[in-house]
C-alpha cells in the first residue's frame, strides 16, 4: 500500500450511487455519481456500480489497484457485518448480496472496509466535519431512508451486529404509519423523503402528479405552501423526538444531520429544535447541539475513507 495513495470511496443509497477518490487527509479529489437504478436485478446493479467505479479510476488515471490505499464503502442497511452481505431496505434487488466479497475480488486483495452508509456519514462528520474534536456524536442522514451512526468516547460504536445508531427505526409516534422494517411510527416511516411526499399528496399537495419528490415539497414549503410547511414540521418533530431520546440515552455533545432533506434548512431544523428542546428535559441533555452536516453530499465518501485512514477509531471489523 502506497503511504500517500488515495482510497477509493463508495457511497450506495436508495437515491444514488457515488464513488470518488479521497486523500489520507480526508479530501475528496474527484467523484462521480449516478441515480440508483430501480428496475435492475442484483447482477445488473453490480455492473452499474462497477462501471461507475471504473469511470472514476480511469478519469483519475489510476491504472491498477496498487495506486490505491484500499476501498471504503458505505451501503444502506441492514447488513451482515463485518462480512458485508447487504440487504438495503430501499434497494430490494440486493438481498444478502456479498458486496464486500465482490469488491475484494474486483480489487485484487486490497483492504475493503464496508459499513452502513449512515454510519459512514457519522464517521465523516466526526473525522473531518461538524463533529471534529468532539467525543460523543450522533450522525443522521435523512434521504430516501433515515439512518444514523454513533460515536462515543471518540470511537465508532458498532453494536452486536454492526447496526448501532440506526435512529431511523426508533419510534417517534406509536400511532404513526407502518414502516418498511415491519414496525410502526418509526422516524423513517414519517421523515424519509418519499414517505413525506406521499403524506403531503394525501393531504392535497400536488394531487395526481406522479414522481413528485421531497425536494419539490421543500421548495413549495419555502414559498409558504401550507401543506409543505406542515410536512416539514412533521419531519422535524419526528427527528426531534428521536434525538431527545438518543441524547438522554447516550449523553451526546453533537448531532449532525445530513442527506437530501437536510437541504431544506430552517424549514426542517426549526421544528426539530423546538421539539428537541421540549423533550430534552434533563440538564445534561440540554447542551446538545444539532447542526447540519458540514461535509454536505461528500460526507459518506469521506467517512468511507475514514474506515481505512482512521481505522483505530472507526474500524473493528477484523
Amino acid at each position: 500500500m502506497a503511504a500517500a495513495a488515495p482510497a477509493l470511496a463508495i457511497d450506495i443509497g436508495g437515491t444514488k450511487f457515488a464513488a470518488g477518490l479521497v486523500t489520507p487527509g480526508g479530501r475528496v479529489t474527484s467523484w462521480e455519481r449516478t441515480a440508483t437504478p430501480q428496475e435492475l436485478d442484483a447482477e445488473q446493479l453490480w455492473r452499474t456500480l462497477d462501471a461507475l467505479v471504473t469511470r472514476v479510476l480511469d478519469e483519475a488515471h489510476v491504472m491498477s489497484p496498487s495506486g490505491l490505499a484500499g476501498v471504503g464503502c458505505g451501503c444502506g442497511g441492514p447488513m451482515e457485518w463485518p462480512e458485508g452481505r447487504v440487504s438495503p431496505l430501499n434497494i430490494p434487488a440486493w438481498r444478502s448480496f456479498p458486496l464486500r466479497e465482490r469488491l475484494s475480488d474486483r480489487f485484487g486483495g486490497l483492504p475493503v472496509r464496508l459499513h452502513n452508509d449512515a454510519i459512514c456519514l457519522a464517521v465523516g462528520e466526526h473525522w473531518r466535519g461538524a463533529g471534529r474534536g468532539c467525543r460523543d456524536l450522533l450522525g443522521i442522514v435523512v434521504s430516501t431512508g433515515v439512518g444514523g451512526g454513533l460515536v462515543l468516547d471518540g470511537r465508532l460504536i458498532n453494536g452486536a451486529t454492526g447496526n448501532a445508531g440506526h435512529i431511523g427505526h426508533v419510534g417517534a409516534d406509536p400511532d404513526g404509519p407502518p414502516c418498511v422494517c415491519g414496525g410502526q411510527g418509526c422516524v423513517e416511516a414519517i421523515a424519509r423523503g418519499p414517505a413525506l411526499a406521499a403524506w403531503a399528496q394525501a393531504e392535497g399537495w400536488r394531487p395526481g402528479q406522479p414522481q413528485v419528490t421531497a425536494k419539490d415539497l421543500a421548495d413549495d414549503a419555502a414559498q409558504g405552501h401550507p401543506i409543505g410547511l406542515a410536512a416539514m414540521r412533521r419531519a422535524g418533530r419526528a427527528l426531534g423526538i428521536a434525538i431527545a431520546s438518543a441524547t438522554h440515552l447516550c449523553d451526546l455533545e453533537v448531532v449532525t444531520v445530513g442527506g437530501g432533506l437536510a437541504q431544506a434548512g430552517s424549514l426542517l431544523f426549526d421544528p426539530l429544535e423546538e421539539t428537541l428542546r421540549r423533550h430534552a428535559g434533563l440538564d445534561y441533555a440540554r447542551d446538545v447541539r444539532v447542526v447540519p452536516a458540514a461535509l454536505g453530499q461528500s460526507a459518506g465518501l469521506v467517512g468511507a475513507a475514514g474506515l481505512l485512514f482512521a481505522a483505530d477509531r472507526y474500524w473493528a471489523g477484523e
